[in-house]
């Protein structure tokens, strides 16, 4: 169910009018707006500038998305929707495009410059200018994710409480976040992160936002000792926008190729104790 911005009423139909309240939504250029300025969390114009030119093939998106969209066909074979809350640039929604052509796609974010680098890179999904705190939906979708976004926003308990909501019951939620503090480096303050997590933090938080926790893994595995020494090596150095993302050909090549391995164990069952990211697979309960 979609509700209404205004008075919480709920919308007919697929249109964003409310036949209670004459509530409507604005379009700008095809995208859905339901508030009217950023959150304080949204990212500046060089942070959207740096993810929307990275190249679609580097090795870390390319993982990523193949890593969210196994779990969405192991864990939700029958999903037709997929709604991503924190949509970025719209990388995740372009890979499990390629990857599940047949799920309708969602995706909603509180920085309209990144919407518009999204329209460009998944133009079937409908994009939403909204605020992940106060989401329009409930029990909507076959599946939800966020995808390293809980760490931007102040108040994360709030932030995965309105995700799970846009769920239906026995909906999947998929949720990926940095890992280890001892991995915190100048990056993270330049990415604007509040935290990186543990994986007890994490399954704490999502079994708080009423989560049936199904799987927990660790990836960027193999790649561990390689980014440890980057982060040390960052360490009382000034960030320079765009440069995790500067990799050679080969280099490319090289870390997708771990990347790859990894991703065969994760899919084969294999839960990896350590990396530079976390995976969390849950299920919004059924009632009763």
């Amino acid at each position: 169910m979609r509700f209404c911005c205004a008075c919480r009423a709920a919308l007919s139909g697929r249109a964003w009018e409310c036949q209670t309240c004459g509530w409507h939504a604005q379009l700008n250029d095809g995208i859905v707006c339901l508030i009217e300025s950023e959150p304080p969390e949204a990212f500046t114009s060089e942070n959207v500038q740096n993810f929307a030119t990275v190249d679609p093939a580097h090795f870390w998106f390319t993982a990523r998305n193949r890593l969210i969209s196994r779990m969405l066909s192991r864990h939700a074979p029958q999903a037709q929707t997929f709604f991503e809350a924190g949509c970025g640039t719209g990388s995740v929604l372009r890979g499990v495009s390629a990857l599940l052509p047949h799920l309708k796609l969602t995706g909603a974010e509180a920085s309209m410059a990144s919407l518009r680098a999204a329209a460009v890179a998944a133009p079937a999904a409908e994009l939403v200018y909204a605020d992940l705190r106060d989401l329009p939906y409930d029990q909507e979708f076959d599946a939800v994710g966020a995808f390293d976004v809980l760490e931007h926003i102040a108040d994360h308990q709030e932030a995965l409480s309105a995700l799970v909501r846009t769920a239906k019951p026995g909906g999947l939620v998929i949720l990926t976040v940095p890992q280890h503090r001892w991995l915190w480096s100048p990056l993270d303050d330049y990415s604007g992160h509040q935290r990186r997590y543990t994986r007890s933090e994490m399954i704490a938080l999502a079994t708080a936002s009423g989560l049936d926790v199904v799987r927990v893994t660790s990836f960027v595995s193999l790649l561990l000792p390689a980014m440890l020494a980057s982060r040390w090596i960052q360490r009382g150095t000034e960030v320079v926008p765009g440069r995790e993302f500067q990799i050679s050909s080969r280099a490319n090549r090289m870390a997708a190729g771990l990347m790859r391995v990894e991703g065969a164990l994760i899919h084969a069952g294999l839960s990896l104790p350590a990396g530079g990211s976390l995976m969390l697979v849950a299920r919004r309960p059924q009632p009763g």
